[in-house]
Order: C-alpha cells, then sequence, then structure tokens
C-alpha cells in the first residue's frame, strides 16, 4: 500500500468491484468500445477472488471512494526464464487525472515486481491514446514497435477449438 497525498493505492477488495465494474465501462466507453465489455461484477469477482485468482487488482481510493484501478496477472517470458506482470487496464476518473494517481498504480505494480523477482511490466496502449503515450514515455516505458498484437476470439477462436481431435479435447495442458 502507498499514499499519494490523501489517496491511498491499495489491493482491491471485493466490496471494491461494483466501482471497479463502473470504471470499466468507462474506460471502454474512453476507448470507443463500449459495446464490447459482456464482463459481469460476479465476472470480475469471481477472477479476483477465487481461491486462485488469475486476476488481480489496484485500486486508488479518495476518501471512501475509489477513483481509479489497475487490473493485471501474470505472464512469462521464456527469454529471461521469470515471470512478469502484464497490465490489462489502468483507468484514473477524468476529475483524478493530474495527480500521479496513475503513476502510483504503475510503481505500485512496479514494486511487486522488484519484491518477487518478475522480469517485466507490460501493457498495450490504443495508438491514439497520446495523452496516455506521453505519460508512459515520461516514465521510462519503451513502445514495443516491431511486435504486432494479434487475437483470436469470437468464431474464429470457437473454429479452431473445434479442430482438435476428439481424443485430445479435455487433456490438461
Amino acid at each position: 500500500m502507498s499514499t499519494v497525498g490523501d489517496v491511498l493505492i491499495r489491493p482491491a477488495l471485493p466490496q471494491d468491484v461494483p466501482r471497479i465494474s463502473q470504471l470499466v465501462r468507462e474506460l471502454a466507453e474512453y476507448e470507443r468500445s463500449l459495446d464490447q465489455v459482456t464482463a459481469t461484477e460476479d465476472d470480475l469477482r469471481s477472477a479476483l477472488f477465487a481461491s486462485q485468482p488469475a486476476l488481480f487488482g489496484h485500486v486508488a481510493v479518495a476518501g471512501t471512494e475509489v477513483v481509479g484501478f489497475a487490473l493485471w496477472f501474470l505472464n512469462y517470458s521464456t527469454w529471461l526464464g521469470r515471470h512478469g506482470i502484464y497490465l490489462e487496464d489502468i483507468y484514473v476518473t477524468p476529475a483524478m487525472r493530474g495527480r500521479g494517481l496513475g503513476k502510483a498504480l504503475l510503481a505500485e505494480l512496479a514494486a511487486i515486481c522488484a519484491r518477487r523477482g518478475y522480469g517485466r511490466l507490460d501493457w498495450w496502449v490504443l495508438d491514439w491514446n497520446k495523452p496516455a503515450i506521453g505519460f508512459y514515455r515520461s516514465i521510462g516505458a519503451e513502445a514495443m514497435r516491431e511486435w504486432t498484437v494479434y487475437r483470436l476470439a469470437g468464431d474464429p477462436l470457437a473454429r479452431l477449438a473445434a479442430s482438435v481431435a476428439p481424443a485430445d479435447r479435455g487433456m490438461p495442458l
């Protein structure tokens, strides 16, 4: 945990989920993709607070209100031979921007990386989001210019999954 002025940065708690869900929708609206959000509060609660969670979160709290969040999970670099953190989403409400909360949320994740011996902290940013890009550069982040992001979802994902021979289905990885 850390503080920025009177704002507390701490791990997310179950009671934060409704507000995190609301902020996820605000972020999606800003990113012009609100129509793509199907996650529910129950989805977030299950992912964040399962017996072996695969998603983790930190929040920025002003008084009693969550005004920002960072949702993340572990990745692994075969080149480094170490885990890292993949930041899925970070968001600070417009009224609270410019106070260092985004930097504090990222610093909290960087501190986790340092404490646990993780090799890096990764995330994506939309190429038109110039304020975010400027901020990320200001803290020393580097764009991965030679890499292109790919995604398999929806029908193409289902088609590829259906191509697995029946004897192979259900086999653990």
